[in-house]
C-alpha cells in the first residue's frame, strides 16, 4: 500500500506540474508604462474600477488617479512612514497601511487621511475587508488585527506564530488566509477567532496570497515559490516553475492575483510578469517594458490591471479575450 500511496503521488506530482513559456499566447496582452511623477518605491496599489485607484509606498507616499492612470497625483498623507498596502472598500472608504503600526484612513477617496490608533507598534503588511464592516490587517511579530465595525476600532487577535505576516486573503466573513516569512500559512474557519497553521512543507517567505473563488487559491514567495491550494487552503501543493535553460536564479514572486478561476497574474522581481489562463496549468512570461522589480499589483477587471514597484515604477496591463 505504501508503494503504492507513492506512485500514485509521483503521477500526480507529474500531471500537475506547470510550465512557463516566453512570450505572448494567444490573448493579446498590452504592457504600458505611465508617468507616476515619483520616484519613490511603491509597495501597495489598489484599483476600485478601472479608472479610480491608488498606490502607496517609501516616504509616506500616496498617488491617486481618476483617469485610469493616465495621470497620478500626489496626496499628503500625513506621514514618512514607509506604507506597505491600499485597500478601499468603497471609492470614498480607504485604509493605507505601513512601518511602524502606522495606519490612515480617508473618507473622501484618499484627498484627505486621518490617523487610526491601533494596539501595535510591528510593521503591517497587509489589509482586506471581506464585508463592509469586517476587515483584518496583518503584520510583523504575527500581528492579525480585526475590525468589526467598518474599520473605525481594531483589536488583536491571536495567531499562534511570531512570523511576519505579509498578505490576507479573505473569501467571506468566516474564511481566510494569510501568509508569511518561513513557509507560514494560516488559515481561519470562523472569523478570525482560531487561527490554524497550514504545512506547506517550505521554508519560503511568501509574499502575496489570493484566491479565485472559496476553494482555490495561490501563495507566491522568494526564489519562485508558487503554491497551489484547491481546498481552501487547507493543504497546500508546490507549484514552483522549473529555472529554464537561460535562468540563473528563480526570480523572486512578489504579488498574485486571480480575476476567474482560470485567469491569474503574477509580478515579481526584475520586472518579470507572468499570466495563466488555464487555471495555473501553464503560465506565459508576458514581455516587460521595465527591469524594476514590480511590488504592487491590481485588477479591478480581467482585461485591466495595473503593477507598480521600484522608482515609481507605474504599468498598466491591457488583456483580450479568447
Amino acid at each position: 500500500m505504501r508503494i503504492l500511496a507513492a506512485v500514485v503521488c509521483s503521477l500526480m506530482t507529474l500531471m500537475f506540474v506547470g510550465t512557463v513559456e516566453a512570450g505572448s499566447s494567444h490573448v493579446p496582452v498590452t504592457v504600458a508604462m505611465q508617468k507616476s511623477g515619483s520616484e519613490a518605491t511603491l509597495l501597495g496599489m489598489f484599483f476600485y474600477d478601472h479608472q479610480l485607484g491608488w498606490a502607496v509606498g517609501s516616504g509616506g507616499t500616496i498617488l491617486k488617479t481618476t483617469d485610469g492612470g493616465r495621470k497620478w497625483k500626489k496626496v499628503t498623507s500625513g506621514t514618512s512612514a514607509l506604507l506597505t498596502a491600499v485597500y478601499f472598500r468603497d471609492a470614498q472608504r480607504g485604509w493605507v497601511v505601513g512601518a511602524n503600526g502606522t495606519v490612515r484612513t480617508s473618507k473622501d477617496g484618499g484627498e484627505t487621511w486621518s490617523v487610526v490608533v491601533v494596539s501595535t507598534q510591528a510593521p503591517l503588511y497587509g489589509i482586506a475587508f471581506a464585508s463592509p464592516t469586517k476587515g483584518w490587517m496583518v503584520g510583523g511579530n504575527g500581528n492579525i488585527l480585526q475590525t468589526t465595525d467598518g474599520g473605525e476600532n481594531w483589536t488583536d487577535q491571536a495567531s499562534g506564530t511570531s512570523a511576519a505576516l505579509y498578505a490576507i486573503a479573505l473569501t467571506s466573513e468566516q474564511q481566510g488566509t494569510a501568509v508569511g516569512a518561513l513557509g507560514t500559512i494560516l488559515t481561519t474557519a470562523d472569523g478570525g477567532k482560531t487561527w490554524t497553521t497550514q504545512v506547506s512543507q517550505s521554508s519560503a517567505t511568501f509574499f502575496d496570497v489570493a484566491f479565485a473563488d472559496e476553494a482555490n487559491g495561490w501563495a507566491v514567495g522568494n526564489a519562485g515559490a508558487l503554491f497551489q491550494t484547491t481546498d481552501g487552503g487547507t493543504h497546500w501543493v508546490d507549484r514552483t516553475l522549473p529555472c529554464g535553460r537561460t535562468c540563473n536564479k528563480l526570480t523572486d514572486l512578489i504579488r498574485v492575483r486571480f480575476t476567474d478561476a482560470q485567469q491569474g497574474w503574477i509580478v515579481g522581481e526584475r520586472g518579470q510578469i507572468l499570466r495563466t489562463s488555464d487555471g495555473g496549468f501553464n503560465w506565459v512570461e508576458e514581455n516587460s517594458p521595465v527591469k524594476r522589480s514590480l511590488m504592487a499589483l491590481s485588477f479591478p477587471r480581467a482585461t485591466a490591471g495595473w503593477a507598480a514597484g521600484e522608482g515609481g515604477t507605474i504599468i498598466s496591463i491591457s488583456a483580450g479575450k479568447k
